[in-house]
């Protein structure tokens, strides 16, 4: 039995679980097992203050830039671009209407990670949003060492990470970047790195007929899936680069869709288009 994720006057509503499964619960037995013993924070986790209960979020382990000089061919931001932020358990009850004051046009909740992890503040944070008119997505934190990508996909989706053609809602990202409970490839091969991530697509698309975000940052997405190009025509970017000006993209992105830029005070972000652009997205494609 499928999940569906209903959205009605801007509030979603969570029904029955996937394949009969308990909300919130693992997928598979295995899954249960694995998400345990992969759940320990290492070392930079604990200093970047990640906790099991919050998990780890967009730029938690702060992406470094290596300077490059800039070229005629640098990605750039055009004209109008929209600000934005994205959220997570840390955030707690966001101030939306302040946020919404100083220009902020979409947000992007943390739902899920893995297949053991529900953001608590989820419901409260991403109808904030949509009741202070933003245009808002939801996000699944990847950990592809604890279970398949078949089953956080379909975690996500029944758990607040599906689409809903109103407008108002993005279609949902999935974050993959260093890993907070240990190697930092999840002990996967960038061959197995590359399939997981083209998995967890498929199934999403599978589930919500769109084409799910992926979020990334250029070491990472070079040192575990070998610098891929397979998404490039496919899934919209979301770069994470603390810096003013970018110098180059990851896995061949001719463009990047959204630009991390700074964790001050908040995690901060640029949709690269117009609101009109924006609110396509929402409805349908780019």
């Amino acid at each position: 039995m499928k999940t569906v994720t209903r959205i009605l006057a801007g509030t979603v509503v969570l029904s029955c679980a996937l394949s009969g499964m308990a909300v919130g619960a693992p997928a598979h037995a295995s899954d249960a097992v694995r998400a345990t013993t992969q759940r320990t924070l290492d070392a930079p986790a604990r200093a970047a203050g990640l906790t099991t209960a919050g998990g780890g979020y967009p730029g938690w382990a702060k992406p470094t830039v290596r300077r490059q000089a800039r070229d005629a061919s640098a990605p750039r931001l055009v004209a109008g671009a929209q600000r934005g932020i994205d959220v997570s358990r840390y955030q707690g009850n966001v101030d939306w209407a302040g946020w919404a004051a100083k220009g902020i046009t979409w947000a992007y909740t943390k739902a899920t990670e893995g297949t053991y992890l529900r953001n608590t503040y989820f419901a409260s944070q991403y109808n904030g949003a949509y009741k202070q008119g933003l245009i808002r997505g939801a996000y699944h934190f990847a950990n592809p060492a604890s279970s398949s990508a078949k089953a956080q996909a379909e975690y996500f989706v029944a758990n607040g990470g599906g689409w809903s053609a109103d407008g108002k809602t993005l279609p949902g990202m999935v974050d993959v970047e260093n890993n907070p409970y240990g190697p930092t490839c999840y002990g996967l091969s960038t061959t197995a790195m590359v399939t997981w991530i083209s998995t967890f697509a498929a199934r999403y698309k599978q589930l919500t007929g769109r084409d799910v975000v992926i979020y990334t940052n250029s070491p990472w997405w070079s040192l575990c899936t070998g610098n891929s190009t397979a998404f490039r025509l496919s899934n919209p970017l979301w770069i994470a680069a603390w810096t003013t000006k970018l110098t180059s993209l990851p896995g061949g992105w001719p463009t990047f869709t959204y630009w991390q830029y700074t964790d001050s005070p908040i995690d901060q972000d640029y949709f690269n288009g117009s609101y009109a652009r924006l609110q396509v997205l929402a409805r349908n494609h780019l």
